[in-house]
């Protein structure tokens, strides 16, 4: 039997989810960069190039988030190749599993187009940022557009959407944990730790 499609599920909870109550973010003084840290600390003792590779694609999204670039899939793309040690990084063309099969993002002729609409709603001041940051992460998780790095290009997604408002957050670590489409309390509750890690100095 075919998984039920999970994006279908994400882009429900997205709609619904009360990313209202997502807190105010703060700009603290230059300190810790959490993404640096985790990629030198943790990562680089698993696999140094892994860590190389990620720190390129920080660097990448830094200067697009300086230069306000839009945020698109080609602009991901960008990253990934990076990510991936790759020439090219293109959208999927088939449907994608997760969670060993247990979550299936479908594919039509309007996905790509979708998950674009959904990325420039990351420059939304209606939406508190701590939100528009954890639903981009989530939108990169549940739309899963690359072959492989997801993961990684959902959290660079939302290193990115903070620093282009000023916000470097001093650990990233606690936003890995396992997230599902079908959730629309995790996916405020992502905001919320966005909240608590801002205010968190070590």
């Amino acid at each position: 039997m075919t998984a039920t499609d999970s994006l279908s599920a994400w882009l429900r909870v997205r709609r619904e989810a009360d990313w209202q109550s997502a807190p105010a973010l703060r700009r603290c003084p230059p300190g810790r960069d959490g993404f640096q840290s985790w990629c030198k600390g943790p990562v680089r003792l698993r696999d140094p190039h892994r860590a190389q590779r990620l720190l390129a694609a920080h660097a990448l999204s830094l200067t697009d988030a300086a230069r306000r670039a839009p945020l698109d899939f080609a602009l991901l793309a960008g990253w990934q190749r990076e990510v991936l040690a790759a020439t090219r990084a293109p959208f999927r063309t088939s449907d994608a599993y997760a969670k060993a099969g247990r979550e299936r993002y479908g594919l039509t002729p309007h996905t790509q187009a979708d998950f674009d609409s959904c990325l420039r709603e990351t420059t939304d001041p209606e939406i508190p940022l701590a939100a528009r940051a954890a639903r981009a992460y989530l939108d990169v998780a549940f739309f899963h557009p690359f072959t492989d790095g997801n993961a990684r290009a959902a959290l660079l997604t939302l290193v990115h959407v903070l620093a282009r408002e000023g916000i470097t957050l001093p650990e990233v670590e606690p936003l890995q944990t396992t997230r599902y489409a079908d959730d629309p309390a995790g996916a405020a509750d992502l905001a919320a730790l966005i909240g608590v890690l801002n205010r968190h100095r070590p």
